[in-house]
């Protein structure tokens, strides 16, 4: 029985029009400041298929919504699950246990719609949860759990690696976890603007529905800590 979850939080999307080369970053959309980095998201894929390839009772899911419209409709997550299908990450026993999560934007919904997905897969919510991205990304995920009040010991985090240039990262890191403060949902100010900009074609997800003991939560827009009833509490 599946019972634990894996996430490898999406970073970019690939744009190529093959997989032959996956290290190239002219075949990923790229911000100025990501140059460099497609090496590095494809360490975190296989560190999450080397986690759940050791944990035969584990859900991995790629996480990561349509957030660049120069991309078109492909997405985050789907990138990320081509990419370990083409590496050779996954074995047909790992495909079996693997799934995408496609509507995330931010950090915030990177840790929770996974944990929706896996209810929406599985019809039970997850006894641990491992998460996979960069190092430094630690503290605003430990700000997001505690958002959504997961117990410590049942939240793994894993930084894989970091940005050549950390100086940098931890710069506008400390910013975002400054407004995350305030904001630990991210739907107020510059939090909610950054997370309508990722969703360029307007989608929308149907976790409320699909997992309506959470459905509160899903539709919080607090500042203050979220009181009411969660299926961990």
């Amino acid at each position: 029985m599946l019972t634990n979850l894996i996430i490898v939080a999406g970073h970019s999307v690939y744009v190529g029009k093959n997989l032959n080369d996956v290290f190239d970053d002219t075949n990923w959309f790229l911000y100025p400041f990501q140059k460099g980095e497609p090496k590095l998201y494809i360490e975190h894929i296989r560190a999450g298929c080397d986690l759940a390839n050791k944990d035969e009772s584990s859900l991995l899911i790629f996480t990561g919504g349509q957030s660049r419209k120069e991309a078109w409709f492909r997405s985050e997550s789907q990138t990320y699950f081509a990419v370990a299908d083409r590496l050779g990450f996954q074995d047909e026993e790992l495909k079996q246990r693997t799934t995408t999560e496609e509507f995330s934007r931010d950090s915030f919904e990177n840790l929770l719609f996974p944990i929706c997905r896996f209810r929406e897969y599985l019809f039970r919510y997850p006894s641990h949860i491992t998460l996979v991205t960069f190092a430094f990304k630690e503290k605003r995920f430990h700000h997001h759990r505690e958002a959504i009040r997961l117990p410590k010991e049942t939240v793994t985090f894993v930084g894989a690696n970091n940005p050549d240039d950390i100086r940098t990262a931890e710069l506008g890191e400390a910013k975002a976890i400054e407004l995350m403060e305030n904001d630990p949902y991210c739907c107020h100010g510059e939090l909610l603007t950054k997370r309508d900009l990722r969703n360029a074609w307007k989608r929308q997800n149907g976790y409320s529905i699909s997992c309506p003991e959470l459905k509160e939560l899903l539709e919080y827009n607090g500042r203050e800590l979220f009181k009411g009833k969660l299926p961990w509490d």
